[in-house]
C-alpha cells in the first residue's frame, strides 16, 4: 500500500477524506435543522464504506438505481434501501424478491405495467413492498405528468397485493424548488382527496440540496453528487473548487508544442460528459489550461492561455466535469488526507447496471 501520494501510478482517482467528511456534515446538518430525512443516493461513490459513513452521521438509509447496486450494499450491512427505477422483466423481480427478503426496501415506479409486475413477484411469496410514484416535475424524465395520473396510479397500487403504496418521489429539475413543491402539493393532496395515506415525499438532488426547505411538502430528499462535488456543480453555483473531493492525478507524457501538453487520461477516465461546460476538467495547479479534447487514453490539453506551463512527466490534479462517471471507470480509488493515503477502496458497485 502506498505511503503519499507521490507513489501512487496515473492516472488514480483521489478522493480526499477530509473534504468528504465536511460534505457530508454539512448536509447533514442542514437536513437536521429543517427536518428532513436524507436518504443519500450512492450513485456518486459506489463505495459501501462511504455508504455507511452517511448512515453513520444520521442518513436514514441509501437510494440506488440498480438491482445491482443494492445487492453490493445490502451484502455491506445497509439495511434500509430505495431503488427509483422502474424494474422490468422475470429475472429483476426474482432478484427483488430475494433482495426484499433481506432489507427493508422500497421502489419507485412510474406506470401500471411495473406494478402489476411487482405485485405478482411479491404477492407470491407473501411479501409486502412499499411503492412511491414518481412524478415529472419537470425535469423531463421518468415520472407520471399531473396529480390526476399520480391519483390514479396510487389507487392501483393501493389495490394491488403484495404492494402498499407509501407516498411520492421525484428527480425534481434544477433551481424550480418552488415549482416543484406546488406540483407535489397538488399531487398530495389529490391523493389524500381519494382515501390514500402519503406517508413519503421524495425529493431529489444535489443542485438545489441547500434550499430543498422550500419543498415544503417533501419528508425527505435524495443527493448523491455532495459527497464529492464537481466541476460541473461549482458552475452551477453549488459551492467552490475547495469543496471538490474526487480528484483526478494524472502525468503529462507529451509536449509536441508549446501550446499543446498530452496527459496519460483521456475518455476511459474522464468520461465525455461536458454538461453545458466548454471542455472537460479544471486543472488545480494551472487553472488558465484547458482540457479541450480526449482521445481514448489521452487527454488533450490547450496551454495556450497559461503564462505557466507544466512539463513532461509533471503530474496534474484534474477535478473533473462529472465525478460520479469516473467513479465508474475506476476499479480503486483512494482516500487521502493531504499527502497521505489513507486507504484503498474498492469500487465495489462499479458496473453494476443490471
Amino acid at each position: 500500500m502506498p505511503w503519499t501520494v507521490d507513489d501512487l501510478d496515473t492516472p488514480a482517482v483521489l478522493i480526499d477524506l477530509d473534504r468528504v467528511e465536511a460534505n457530508l456534515g454539512r448536509a447533514q446538518a442542514y437536513a437536521d435543522a429543517h427536518g428532513l430525512r436524507l436518504r443519500p443516493h450512492i450513485k456518486t461513490h459506489k463505495l459501501p464504506e462511504l455508504a455507511r459513513l452517511q448512515v453513520e452521521l444520521g442518513a436514514v438509509g441509501i437510494t440506488c438505481q440498480k438491482i445491482g447496486e443494492a445487492e453490493v450494499m445490502a451484502d455491506a450491512g445497509l439495511d434500509d434501501i430505495l431503488l427509483t427505477f422502474n424494474l422490468i422483466g422475470r429475472a429483476k423481480l426474482t432478484r427483488l424478491v430475494a433482495l426484499a427478503r433481506r432489507v427493508r426496501l422500497g421502489v419507485a415506479i412510474d406506470n401500471e405495467i411495473v406494478a402489476r409486475g411487482l405485485s405478482d413477484a411479491m404477492a407470491g411469496v407473501g411479501l409486502e413492498l412499499p411503492v412511491l410514484v414518481e412524478c415529472d416535475t419537470g425535469a423531463e424524465r421518468c415520472g407520471v405528468q399531473s396529480a390526476e395520473e399520480a391519483t390514479a396510479l396510487a389507487r392501483i397500487v393501493a389495490a394491488l397485493p403484495g404492494l402498499r403504496f407509501d407516498g411520492l418521489m421525484t428527480y425534481p429539475p434544477k433551481h424550480r424548488t418552488l415549482q416543484v413543491n406546488a406540483w407535489l402539493s397538488e399531487a398530495k393532496a389529490a391523493v389524500e382527496a381519494a382515501g390514500i395515506e402519503c406517508r413519503t415525499v421524495s425529493n431529489g438532488g444535489t443542485p438545489d440540496l441547500y434550499s430543498a426547505h422550500q419543498v415544503a411538502v417533501a419528508t425527505e430528499h435524495r443527493p448523491g453528487t455532495y459527497i464529492y462535488s464537481d466541476r460541473s456543480l461549482v458552475a452551477g453555483g453549488f459551492g467552490t473548487f475547495e469543496d471538490c473531493a474526487l480528484r483526478v492525478l494524472t502525468t503529462v507524457v507529451s509536449r509536441p508544442t508549446d501550446g499543446r501538453a498530452i496527459l496519460d487520461a483521456g475518455s476511459k477516465t474522464f468520461s465525455s460528459d461536458t454538461l453545458g461546460l466548454p471542455d472537460y476538467g479544471y486543472f488545480v495547479e494551472y487553472p488558465q489550461l484547458v482540457l479541450e479534447k480526449f482521445s481514448e487514453e489521452h487527454g488533450h490539453v490547450d496551454c495556450s492561455a497559461s503564462n505557466a506551463r507544466p512539463a513532461v512527466g509533471e503530474r496534474v490534479t484534474v477535478i473533473p466535469n462529472h465525478a460520479c462517471v469516473v467513479s465508474n471507470l475506476f476499479d480503486t480509488v483512494y482516500g487521502v488526507r493531504g499527502d497521505r493515503v489513507e486507504r484503498a477502496f474498492k469500487v465495489a458497485a462499479r458496473g453494476l447496471v443490471q
